[in-house]
């Protein structure tokens, strides 16, 4: 797959979006704009175009970074549990905090998602079997057991209603002036960028790395805040986009290799098309009603998930 035809395709699908939804804006309409369709623009379809921009891309690189790190193809932040251990850390922050900012909550959020990865990545070490398909299986059953853990307490503390707001991710909700803080994710990606050679030797294995002259335990921690970092920003901005950082990366590492750095810009940009795509297709299936972004991608993901699956274990036999 060629550069310009994500580019084309990312051009075509965001200048659709703009013009998707309940409120009729045509593209000869932007010559001249009433007052209603100007508000429309810059405050709903403009901002909600941005967010898919971003969390697309940035989803879509910690995936990445996350497969490189664990030299699994299968791992991703879904996987890992490390969205489960970000919402779980939103609960704490309700609970503990109810006049926390967004800020503060995505701290919270960061630290709970970051801990959980560690503990993942604890558990990686310990595991013999390290086959491709069964370690996330290992990440799912620990995210389900972080899950139960927020589910509980949430019932436990009337919250139950307000965590569903994180269980599915929607783009209906972003307006202006509450999607800003996705721009962090931003100087995150630039670090990814400027680490991306590292990453890549750091999947080799530490004793390869060590053996380079890489500090490996600095290279993979430093890996492992980025993904905490951006998820705990989606999570808390857009909701969980389900699959997104699994299924992207694996299309592009399928007919560009391996190498990090080669691959990052080819990641962003299917990442976002693939977003777009899905929230375009969401926005007209049951139109002018909605589909959610979370369950448009977790349908279409999980089923490339099965088809990824299928196709190892066909390449294996």
């Amino acid at each position: 797959m060629k550069m310009w035809y994500l580019w084309a395709a990312f051009i075509v699908l965001s200048i659709i979006s703009l013009f998707v939804g309940v409120k009729d804006i045509a593209p000869w309409d932007l010559l001249h704009l009433t007052p209603e369709q100007q508000q429309v623009m810059w405050i709903s379809r403009l901002p909600r175009l941005v967010s898919m921009i971003i969390a697309g891309t940035s989803m879509s690189i910690i995936g990445l970074i996350m497969q490189q790190l664990t030299r699994n193809k299968f791992v991703s932040p879904t996987t890992a549990g490390t969205m489960d251990s970000a919402r779980f850390g939103i609960l704490v922050a309700m609970m503990l905090f109810s006049n926390a900012s967004t800020l503060e909550k995505i701290l919270v959020a960061f630290v709970f998602a970051l801990l959980g990865t560690f503990i993942f990545m604890r558990i990686l070490d310990r595991v013999k079997f390290k086959d491709a398909i069964f370690i996330p299986l290992v990440g799912l059953m620990f995210g389900n057991i972080v899950s139960s853990i927020t589910t509980f307490f949430a019932y436990k503390n009337d919250l139950i209603q307000n965590m569903s707001a994180w269980l599915q991710g929607d783009f209906s909700t972003v307006l202006k002036g509450r999607y800003e803080m996705l721009y962090v994710s931003i100087p995150l990606m630039i670090i990814a960028y400027l680490f991306a050679n590292r990453f890549t030797i750091a999947g080799m294995g530490e004793e390869f790395a060590v053996n380079l002259g890489l500090n490996y335990k600095a290279v993979v921690n430093i890996g492992l805040v980025l993904v905490a970092a951006v998820s705990s920003v989606v999570i808390l901005t857009v909701g969980t986009i389900p699959f997104l950082g699994l299924v992207v990366p694996n299309i592009v590492t399928m007919y560009q290799g391996d190498h990090l750095k080669k691959n990052l810009t080819h990641t962003a940009l299917l990442g976002a098309v693939f977003v777009l795509f899905c929230d375009i297709l969401g926005r007209i299936i049951i139109y002018p009603y909605e589909i959610s972004i979370g369950l448009t991608v977790g349908v279409l993901g999980s089923a490339i998930f099965i088809f990824l699956l299928l196709r190892r274990k066909a390449y294996a036999s």
